[in-house]
């Protein structure tokens, strides 16, 4: 199985394990989060983010989550990345990781594509139909 590891900022990363684990009805297995605080030097995050990566790494890869593309976590995520072994996902959201732990049985390659197409396609303008708005308080 593959391993999913999320970094992000502050609370972030649990709030997301808060929610997947609502979602599916139980914390999956070999999935772990890493907060990275606005005082953190990055350099004292690396070593923690690459023996949770070790730590969830059983053979078949991990997929490491970050929250925003260019901001600390998602640089640190950026020294993780072995290409065919640790894949990384920036713009991480509720979508995206429902999706991932629906295909994290598959290969590495197919997980993070319909992470991102889940990302992406759970992004969506809400209309409301007007026959309805009338029955809103």
């Amino acid at each position: 199985m593959i391993g999913v590891l999320i970094i992000g900022h502050d609370k972030l990363p649990e709030s997301f394990a808060a929610a997947v684990t609502h979602v599916l009805g139980a914390r999956p297995a070999q999935f772990d989060v890493l907060a990275v605080d606005c005082n953190d030097d990055p350099l004292d995050v690396l070593p923690r983010a690459r023996a949770a990566v070790a730590k969830l790494d059983t053979g078949e890869g991990v997929v490491v989550f970050s929250d925003i593309y260019g901001a600390t976590p998602c640089n640190l995520v950026g020294k993780l990345v072995d290409p065919g072994r640790v894949e990384a996902v920036a713009g991480v959201n509720l979508p995206m990781l429902v999706r991932a732990f629906t295909y994290r049985g598959k290969d590495l390659e197919t997980m993070v594509k319909k992470a991102v197409s889940g990302g992406c396609e759970g992004v969506l303008h809400l209309e409301v139909d007007p026959r309805y708005a009338a029955t809103r308080g």
